[in-house]
C-alpha cells in the first residue's frame, strides 16, 4: 500500500471522522463503521485533507477538467480545500463550485455558490463517501440544469466496497449508468489491512471482534 493511503487512514483516526461501533447510513444500512468528514474542523487538516484529495485525483484524472464541484453541504469545504491543495502543490487552476440547499433570491441568487458552471465545462465531483449511490443521482440533476456541462468523475475519500442498488459496489454501479470514472484516497479493504490487529499510538484499532462484525457487514452488503 502507498504510504500516503496509510498516512491518510492514520490521520482519518487522529481526526475522529473514521469511528467504529454502531451506526445507520444515509441509505439506512446498520454499519460497524462510519465516515464522517465533518469532523475536519481546523485549518491544517483542511489542508492535508486537500492535499490527499488532490493526489487522489491527479491520479485517477489529471487535471484536463475545469470545475470541482462539491455538494452541499459536506462537499463545500472539501472542494475548496482540494481546489486550493491542486494549485497549491501541482500549479493547476482549478474552478471550485458548490450547490446551495435553497435558492438564493437576493443579491448573488441562484442556487450556486463559487464559481458559475458554463456550457462545455468539464466536472468532477467531491464527496466524503458513497455507500449505496443514493447521493449521485440528486447532485447529477443540479449540474445539468445548469447547461451543457460534462461530469467526467466522482473522487470520494473512502470506498466502502458495499453494493449500491444491485449487486455490483457503488461505485461501479455509477461507473456503468452515469458513465463517469471513479475514484477513492482509500478502500475499505486498505484500512481494515493496514489497522487489523496492529498497534497504533498504543492501541489496536480493528481487534478481532471488531473484524467479525465487518466481516458480518460484508457478507450482508459487500460486493460478491
Amino acid at each position: 500500500m502507498e504510504r500516503y493511503k496509510e498516512e491518510f487512514i492514520e490521520f482519518m483516526i487522529d481526526c475522529n471522522v473514521l469511528k467504529f461501533g454502531d451506526f445507520v447510513t444515509k441509505s439506512g444500512r446498520k454499519t460497524p463503521f462510519f465516515v464522517n468528514t465533518g469532523f475536519y474542523r481546523t485549518g491544517s487538516q483542511l489542508r492535508r485533507l486537500g492535499r490527499y484529495y488532490a493526489e487522489a485525483i491527479q491520479e485517477k484524472f489529471g487535471f484536463d477538467f475545469d470545475v470541482l464541484f462539491g455538494p452541499a453541504y459536506k462537499g463545500i469545504p472539501l472542494s475548496v480545500a482540494a481546489a486550493m491543495a491542486i494549485d497549491e502543490t501541482y500549479g493547476r487552476e482549478i474552478r471550485y463550485c458548490s450547490n446551495r440547499k435553497e435558492v438564493k433570491d437576493h443579491g448573488d441568487t441562484g442556487i450556486l455558490l463559487g464559481s458559475p458552471l458554463q456550457d462545455g465545462d468539464k466536472v468532477v465531483i467531491i464527496e466524503d463517501v458513497t455507500t449505496a449511490g443514493t447521493s449521485i443521482q440528486e447532485t447529477l440533476p443540479i449540474l445539468k440544469a445548469q447547461g451543457a456541462v460534462e461530469v467526467i468523475g466522482l473522487v470520494v475519500s473512502v470506498d466502502r466496497m458495499e453494493r449500491g442498488q444491485g449487486t455490483k459496489s457503488a461505485l461501479a454501479e455509477i461507473e456503468e449508468t452515469y458513465g463517469i470514472r471513479t475514484t477513492a484516497i482509500v478502500t475499505m479493504a486498505e484500512v481494515v489491512e493496514h489497522l487489523y490487529n496492529r498497534p497504533y499510538k498504543g492501541r489496536i484499532v480493528i481487534d478481532e471482534v471488531l473484524k467479525a462484525a465487518i466481516d458480518a457487514y460484508y457478507e450482508e452488503y459487500g460486493v460478491c
